[in-house]
């Protein structure tokens, strides 16, 4: 091809191009210094598109991901949600409109888009694995929402097939991420509070039993790929999907088909918080014991060293509060309890035990992909603290003692406690 047709093809080219075409071909120096190129960003596709799904959105287009399409079984949904990606857009390129997110009903379909390079996870908790695994098989990173699964062995199958797929994978626990746990952490495991014998959590307890009743279906909505996996069909209802307009977040995860209750709601962030502490990322406790009076708190679960941990749900804000033989730990979002007070604002010198450092959840699941080296919640340490309160719940539902082998994922002797480990799924979803 001569120079002339190339000079012409690439006038047609940039006639022709739309959106943020300019970005592509501008240098980086004259857009301005911190600029990312779109060719040099992540593209993520959004799979569930509720309200956390917005403030995830967000995060990643402040942190340099590129959102090009989104997924779900609401329709409204997904045109609000395309339609805030392509205004950020617009405004980032200085034009009226631009049309750059795509939209999908079924989510195999964003699956198979060979542009999109990771996926965000914010369905119900019934879909996480299922999505996550068919997602590592499409050679998609993957973010997924806490917490990680809805049974025990679905998150560990979630952990094989990130592993067998050499996908990146950031559990979305981002109090990991942030200052004030981070430091209690490190105080912890760092000694500066002897030996750690106890830990409180205050989280809420179990989830209850279907008791909704059905009302009228909102237009756009397919609710048999909402109830997705599920082997029992339930009819809709407004608590579990909210619309748009509604102010107040789905309440699926009170309903013990869908979800694990408090347990698993604050406790994927607390529970989170202990195991960090404890250093027991890849393991978990070996005894529970709940209470007989199906109150939902008191559950007991000790630890192989003897550490127990005790869950008990209080008024007020939720927190996970580490007791040693020479002090305490106390935190909580935006709050630290020390004792001794000194050790609040203590500065951990180098040559002290540090962790992980991340200070921006979706920044640090981006760069992970970058690197291909695991994030500071990857898929492991997400299953370790589903699978914590997770089996918690079992127990409160036994009602009585349970031997946990944190290795093998097994309860010691216990056919039927074994069973809870799983639950059945509909063949069109099973994985």
């Amino acid at each position: 091809m001569n120079a002339l047709s190339n000079s012409s093809n690439r006038r047609t080219f940039l006639k022709q191009a739309t959106g943020l075409a300019a970005f592509y071909i501008v240098p980086r120096h004259v857009l301005g210094r911190g600029f990312v190129a779109p060719s040099d960003q992540i593209t993520i596709g959004f799979i569930g598109l509720g309200r956390q799904s917005n403030g995830l959105r967000g995060q990643f287009l402040k942190n340099g991901g590129r959102v090009i399409a989104a997924c779900d079984v609401d329709a409204s949904k997904v045109g609000s949600f395309a339609d805030a990606v392509n205004t950020h857009y617009a405004a980032q390129a200085d034009k009226a409109t631009y049309q750059g997110c795509e939209r999908y009903d079924d989510y195999r379909k964003l699956l198979d888009n060979k542009a999109i390079d990771a996926v965000v996870i914010a369905t119900p908790d019934h879909w996480h694995s299922v999505i996550a695994i068919q997602a590592a098989r499409a050679g998609k990173d993957i973010y997924c929402e806490k917490p990680l699964s809805l049974t025990v062995k679905e998150g560990r199958d979630m952990v094989k097939a990130t592993r067998r797929h050499k996908r990146v994978f950031q559990t979305g626990s981002m109090q990991r991420s942030w200052p004030e746990f981070r430091q209690a952490v490190e105080l912890v495991r760092g000694g500066f509070i002897g030996n750690v014998r106890t830990v409180n959590i205050n989280v809420g307890g179990p989830p209850r039993p279907w008791d909704l009743e059905a009302q009228p279906l909102p237009a756009g909505v397919n609710w048999d790929a909402w109830l997705g996996p599920n082997t029992v069909t339930r009819p809709y209802n407004g608590v579990l999907l909210p619309t748009p307009n509604d102010k107040f977040w789905g309440k699926w995860r009170d309903i013990d088909e869908f979800g694990g209750g408090g347990m698993t709601d604050w406790g994927a962030h607390m529970f989170d918080i202990a195991q960090w502490g404890l250093g027991m990322d890849n393991s978990g406790p070996v005894q529970l014991t709940p209470p007989t009076d199906g109150s939902g708190k008191g559950l007991v679960y000790q630890y192989a060293n003897g550490v127990i941990m005790n869950h008990q749900p209080v008024e007020g804000r939720q927190y996970c509060h580490f007791i040693g033989t020479e002090g305490e730990v106390k935190v909580g979002r935006g709050e630290l309890i020390t004792t001794p007070a000194s050790l609040k604002d203590k500065v951990i010198a180098e040559s002290d035990r540090h962790v992980y450092f991340s200070e921006n959840h979706y920044k640090d699941f981006l760069d992970a992909i970058k690197t291909r080296k695991a994030p500071i919640c990857d898929v492991e340490v997400g299953h370790r603290t589903a699978s914590v309160c997770t089996i918690g719940n079992i127990a409160y539902r036994l009602k009585r003692p349970l031997r946990w082998n944190p290795d093998k994922e097994t309860f010691q002797n216990d056919p039927e406690a074994n069973q809870l480990l799983s639950r059945p799924m509909r063949k069109e979803w099973s994985v």
